[in-house]
C-alpha cells in the first residue's frame, strides 16, 4: 500500500453522485460485520478482515501516540483485533449510533482502559494472530511521520483519511494494470490533486502521444472513477447514502485541517 500524502481539493473530492446512491448498499462490510455480532460466519470474518486492513494502521499509530512502546503497541493492536472477532465485541456495534470509524476508535479506547486497569503484561507472540498485520512495517512508517502536537484522536482521523485514500489509489492502479494501462495511470495520477484549471494538460499530451483534448477526457474519466471508488469504500462503513455524503465531507475537512 502506498503512503503518499494527499492534498485533494473540494474539486477532487466532490460529493457529486457518480453512481446510483442505493447501488452500493445492498450488502456492505458494515452490515455484514453487524451480522457477525449474532452469528459467526465465514462471510462476516472476510468482511471484518477487509475493514481491519483499512483501520489497523491508524489504530496502531493511535496507540503509539497514546504513549505505548512499539512492542506494546504491536501486541495491543493485534490483541484488539483478535477480540474484535469475538461475537460479544461485535454485538456492541450499532450503525444508528455513528460511523464504523467512530465505533472502532471507541472500542479501542475501551480496550486500552480495560488493559490498563488489569495491568496485564503482554507476552510477545503469546496470542494467536487471527489477522495478518505487518507490525514491523507499521513501526517504520510511524517513525517517518512528522511530529504533531494535535490530540491522538485527531491524528487518528487524519491517518484514517490518508489510509482510505491510499487504499482507493491502490485499487485504481490495480484496475489500470489489469487493463494494460498502468503507464497512463502513472502519468495522470498527479492530476488527482488540485483543481482542473491547474492541470498540465499541454505538458502531458506530447509525453503520452495524445491530443490535449484526449488528455482532458482521460483525466475526467480517472477523476470520475476515483470519486466512485472513494464513495464505494466509504459506503462499506456507513448505513445510508446520506451518510456517504457526510463522511466524504468529513474526510475532506480532516485533510484540510492542518
Amino acid at each position: 500500500m502506498s503512503t503518499s500524502t494527499h492534498t485533494e481539493t473540494p474539486d477532487t473530492l466532490s460529493v457529486q453522485n457518480d453512481a446510483s446512491p442505493r447501488s452500493v448498499f445492498a450488502t456492505t462490510h458494515w452490515s455484514v460485520v453487524l451480522t457477525a455480532g449474532r452469528s459467526d460466519t465465514a462471510q462476516a470474518h472476510v468482511a471484518l478482515e477487509k475493514l481491519c486492513r483499512l483501520y489497523w494502521y491508524p489504530l496502531y499509530a493511535y496507540v503509539r501516540r497514546r504513549g505505548h512502546s512499539a512492542a506494546d503497541a504491536q501486541d495491543l493492536t493485534q490483541e484488539f483485533f483478535a477480540r474484535l472477532l469475538e461475537r460479544r465485541s461485535l454485538s456492541a456495534a450499532d450503525p444508528n449510533r455513528g460511523r464504523f470509524r467512530s465505533f472502532i476508535l471507541t472500542a479501542m479506547n475501551h480496550f486500552l482502559a480495560d488493559e490498563w486497569k488489569k495491568g496485564v503484561a503482554k507476552k510477545r507472540g503469546g496470542g494467536q494472530a487471527l489477522i495478518s498485520l505487518d507490525m514491523a512495517a507499521a513501526e517504520e512508517r510511524f517513525d517517518l511521520e512528522p511530529a504533531d502536537d494535535a490530540a491522538p484522536d485527531k491524528l487518528f482521523e487524519r491517518q484514517w483519511a490518508l489510509t482510505l485514500l491510499d487504499e482507493v489509489l491502490d485499487r485504481l492502479e490495480q484496475e489500470h494494470q489489469s487493463a494494460g494501462k498502468d503507464g497512463l495511470f502513472h502519468a495522470l495520477k498527479q492530476t488527482l490533486m488540485g483543481t482542473r484549471e491547474s492541470q498540465p494538460y499541454a505538458e502531458l499530451a506530447p509525453k503520452l502521444g495524445l491530443t490535449e483534448n484526449n488528455v482532458r477526457v482521460a483525466v475526467h474519466r480517472l477523476r470520475k472513477r476515483y470519486r466512485e471508488l472513494i464513495r464505494n469504500e466509504i459506503a462499506q462503513t456507513v448505513e445510508s447514502p446520506q451518510d456517504v455524503e457526510d463522511e466524504i465531507r468529513h474526510l475532506f475537512n480532516v485533510l484540510s485541517d492542518r
